[in-house]
């Protein structure tokens, strides 16, 4: 036989070989990847998508500025009449001095030369890496936009009340300590049950050099004790604390408290078993609410008391379920209309817009939309299309109509907005407020907006960073208000 027959007779063995044995488990197929990569991450950024963003000439170290509060007559502010052929005395003025600093947010990757050379003809990840860094960089923005806190420090919250009461509970018989930690909207979003409450952070930069955040966490109260029977269930309540919009609790055997619960609502109930292993409270030993390289977002300006905003915190209620908003019986919520009364007879104003957390917005619905309100609910019929009558399930109030003004007000569903809090914002003065000199009642002010730095190659991998460095300056605080300590129900 020669060679030429000997090669085919192998050949033949060989696809007689393959066609028994090989199968798509040995790997031995097309491999069929789409391109580009699925980004399957959302990016809802509502506030930075609506707030103006102003790049000043001469940004300096902060932006500046004086707020003319009020003009106060001279004699009765009330009463303007003057004697005939006589003066009037000189009217006096309401006048504060705001700085806001300049301060920078920002975000970093790599991609390194063998990765860069592997992706070719898939995607351009210098590109792509890129775009998500500065998706990163405008949600952590959003979150800071809504309650970065630079200058509300919770403190010590009080000491516990504790009850117990009721049966068929399976927590056992014991006497228990409870402590409590108030969170701001960053320690709310920063801290877990799972993971415990976060105090501070030091965080590494690429450069080598190391800073520290604090994570949104007051000082731990003293502790409370109760002793509990099989069968009853332990009730823990705590003062509010303006400005926290969750408390954490810690349970169990006095000096040996642990976290059990984190709530939106200043109190909460155990009927069951403590959960072994998490966090001890002597983990918590100062306030670490707020930092000293942030600005206030919203909530915190609303909050603070150094200004003048409305802030409603909903009652205690019963422990664990807390006080809910109120139907009026006229398809509004008696808490919201207090808001907008009060917003329009101290300041003449009404919000543009009212930020909810999904659950108000569920909350909200079920109280406007009842049997006792459905005389006041108008259906619209679109005449213009050729469509059968018809109803679409699940309806949800969108607007919130304020009758002291005739605004009708959009209620939007935040994604970051903690279930409990409801945030209310008048987007722009109305025009007897001289809007001209005002025309928006919060900007973003930006000394250098959103860069990309390409740093130096030091190995082999590019690195980049994409920062922004910018303030919030928020000229009418008493455009914001926040219903808050809002029961699920």
């Amino acid at each position: 036989m020669n060679i030429a027959q000997t090669t085919q007779d192998t050949l033949g063995l060989m696809k007689e070989s393959l066609a028994k044995n090989v199968t798509i488990s040995t790997g031995l197929s097309a491999y069929d990847l789409q391109a580009p990569a699925k980004n399957l991450f959302p990016i809802v950024t509502p506030l930075r998508n609506s707030l103006p963003r102003v790049a000043r000439l001469n940004p300096g170290d902060a932006a500046r500025w004086r707020t003319i509060t009020s003009l106060m007559g001279s004699g009765f502010d009330a009463m303007g009449w003057v004697p005939e052929g006589q003066r009037s005395a000189s009217m006096s003025y309401a006048a504060n001095f705001v700085s806001a600093p300049y301060l920078t947010l920002g975000e970093e990757d790599t991609v390194t030369f063998e990765a860069e050379a592997a992706a070719q003809g898939y995607e351009d990840i210098n590109a792509t890496a890129t775009l998500r860094l500065l998706q990163k960089t405008m949600r952590k923005e959003e979150m800071a936009l809504l309650g970065g806190n630079a200058s509300l420090q919770l403190g010590t919250p009080a000491t516990p009340a504790l009850s117990a009461s009721g049966s068929g509970a399976t927590l056992p018989t014991g006497t228990y300590s409870v402590i409590v930690v108030a969170l701001s909207f960053e320690g709310y979003l920063n801290s877990s049950v799972a993971g415990g409450v976060v105090t501070t952070k030091t965080i590494t930069g690429n450069d080598g050099n190391t800073y520290t955040l604090s994570g949104g966490s007051s000082k731990r109260s003293a502790n409370a004790t109760q002793a509990a029977t099989l069968g009853q269930t332990l009730n823990a309540t705590v003062s509010s604390i303006k400005g926290a919009v969750a408390y954490a609790w810690y349970v169990g055997s006095a000096g040996s408290e642990t976290l059990q619960a984190i709530t939106t609502i200043n109190s909460t109930t155990f009927s069951a078993a403590l959960t072994p292993g998490q966090q001890p409270a002597s983990a918590i030993t100062t306030d670490n609410s707020s930092n000293a390289i942030a600005f206030d977002g919203l909530l915190t300006v609303g909050f603070n008391p150094a200004y003048n905003a409305y802030v409603q915190t909903l009652a205690t209620g019963t422990a664990g379920t807390g006080t809910f908003l109120t139907a009026s019986g006229r398809g509004s919520i008696v808490e919201i209309d207090n808001m907008l009364l009060q917003m329009w007879n101290a300041y003449r104003l009404s919000p543009t817009v009212i930020y909810v957390n999904a659950q108000e917005q569920k909350n909200i619905t079920a109280k406007c939309l009842t049997n006792s309100s459905g005389p006041l609910v108008r259906y619209t019929v679109d005449t213009s299309q050729d469509k059968p009558y018809e109803f679409a399930a699940s309806g949800v109030v969108r607007w919130y109509y304020n009758p002291m003004t005739g605004v009708e007000i959009p209620i939007n569903v935040h994604p970051d907005l903690p279930p409990g809090t409801l945030l209310a914002f008048c987007e722009k003065l109305p025009v007897w407020y001289q809007s001209n000199e005002t025309p928006n009642v919060a900007e973003v002010l930006t000394r250098r907006d959103y860069y990309r730095v390409d740093w130096p190659l030091r190995t082999r991998r590019r690195e980049y960073g994409v920062y922004t460095e910018q303030t919030l300056a928020v000229y009418a605080p008493f455009g914001v208000g926040i219903i808050t300590n809002i029961g699920n129900g």
